[in-house]
């Protein structure tokens, strides 16, 4: 992580905030609801979600807008979230599998090449050389005509939102932790474009709070 940040201050910290990351949802659901819209996901048969948190998002692709034969793969940092994942998606067992990340990016053991990658919120707790240490791993296991699908807290685009990146930035450079260790990025500036091309960006804005919603396809 970056300078203040490790991965395992990390996974301590999700392991204890557990469930109750589901009440950010008041900023982070608007833009999980554009990124259904522009993801595509009726026509995927194979996701793979890279930090899957509770599951809330496996479960409502699963439950709404995945094909019945399609399959999941989530990973996470955090064994309470993966114990939570689980837990959540019991019913699609046959369909659905979570693991635990070491924290490494080689994703290549896990079933893949997949339709669609997601990662909503989680690209911004990675450093840069994290970022791009990541997206290579997404590259390498995303389907020709597939989709790498994000959402993220960004900078914003009024002068609401822009106050309140502003003072979350400033907020996680005091002590990255009180923000879960997220802070505002742009996620299209790590895409490359030997590597990718970007098909969707959108900044969602709720309760004043920024999100980047991407869509890019592997080249």
């Amino acid at each position: 992580m970056d300078g203040n940040l490790n991965q395992e201050k990390l996974r301590q910290f999700y392991d204890h905030f557990g469930a109750k990351q589901d009440a950010q949802g008041f900023y982070e659901d608007a833009a999980l609801d554009a990124l259904v819209r522009v993801g595509g996901f009726e026509g995927a048969q194979s996701v793979f979600e890279i930090g899957c948190g509770t599951g809330k998002f496996a479960d409502r692709l699963l439950t709404r807008y995945l094909p019945p034969t399609a399959k999941y793969v989530g990973i996470d940092l955090s064994a309470t979230m993966v114990q939570l994942t689980r837990t959540r998606l019991a019913r699609w067992e046959l369909r659905a599998e979570v693991k635990q990340s070491d924290g490494g990016f080689d994703f290549s053991s896990l079933g893949g090449p997949f339709d669609r990658i997601v990662c909503t919120y989680v690209f911004d707790l990675m450093s840069p050389a994290q970022i791009e240490a990541a997206l290579a791993g997404a590259h390498s296991v995303t389907r020709t005509g597939g989709l790498l699908c994000s959402a993220g807290l960004t900078r914003g685009i009024g002068p609401f939102s822009r106050t309140t990146s502003r003072l979350w930035t400033f907020v996680h450079r005091l002590n990255p932790y009180l923000v879960g260790g997220c802070r505002p990025l742009e996620l299209a500036d790590f895409l490359s474009e030997r590597d990718w091309r970007l098909t969707r960006r959108e900044v969602v804005v709720a309760a004043t709070v920024p999100s980047e919603v991407i869509t890019a396809e592997p080249l």
